[in-house]
């Protein structure tokens, strides 16, 4: 396993931090992380102070995307208490959480503007978030269904076989084609963005079981099926995974 070494250049009134691998390779390569942290590769036979300068000539690079990156942070939100008042997202749209002593079952439902939590011992934290969070998976269950119902005609022409749906939380991704098992995985987030943005997520992944690249005529056929699948991505990268 290699070492990183840390290294500090100056740009301007800034300074960038940058974490070096030595490896075998012919250039110097340098990327920014999701985390907003920069890796740096080079060979060991690449003096240091090549390396600092090289870093400092891509300094207007750097701050650049580093910007774009913080951009599409997710906001870290203060932990979940699952009291009245408290807001959650559903389907691109905030609804306000109100919580009941149950008389029956415990359930949630949304009505109006309000998601109602409807529970026998409203101080069970752990239960409280158990029931919203399979309440969320439930109706993304559904609603992902739903899309895909919607979106596949468009591709069925193009002798596209009909995937099935499956969930699950992902950091770095809103779905994923699975071509081997005819699955599309779709990230349970999904359901907090708004339903046009869950069908261009859908049909992105659809267009992948044609194929399964990012090649142009991929992007041929995405524009043909939805042109405007640009906006909605935009949605999704800018404000929505702000609010999750």
């Amino acid at each position: 396993m290699s070492i990183l070494e840390k290294h500090l250049v100056q740009y301007g009134q800034k300074l960038i931090e940058f974490q070096l691998e030595r490896k075998n390779v012919k250039n110097v390569n340098l990327n920014i992380q999701p985390d907003m942290s920069i890796i740096v590769t080079a060979n060991s036979k690449v003096p240091i102070d090549f390396i600092c300068e090289f870093v400092k000539g891509k300094g207007a690079w750097i701050t650049k995307h580093v910007k774009n990156f913080e951009n599409v942070q997710p906001i870290k939100q203060s932990k979940r208490e699952y009291v009245s008042g408290e807001t959650f997202k559903y389907l691109g749209k905030q609804y306000r959480l109100k919580v009941f002593v149950a008389d029956e079952e415990d359930i949630v439902k949304y009505f109006r503007g309000f998601i109602y939590l409807y529970i026998k011992d409203t101080n069970n934290y752990n239960r409280k978030a158990r029931l919203m969070e399979e309440w969320y998976r439930e109706k993304a269950q559904k609603v992902f269904e739903k899309s895909l119902e919607q979106t596949y005609p468009l591709v069925q022409k193009y002798a596209i076989e009909k995937p099935l749906i499956d969930l699950r939380l992902m950091k770095a991704r809103w779905g994923s084609a699975l071509v081997d098992s005819n699955t599309i995985l779709l990230n349970s987030e999904l359901i907090k963005a708004p339903k046009h943005c869950i069908d261009y997520v859908v049909l992105h992944e659809l267009i992948h079981f044609k194929h399964n690249n990012h090649s142009d005529d991929f992007y041929k056929m995405l524009y043909s099926l939805m042109p405007d699948w640009e906006n909605r991505k935009a949605i999704l990268d800018e404000e929505t995974v702000r609010d999750l």
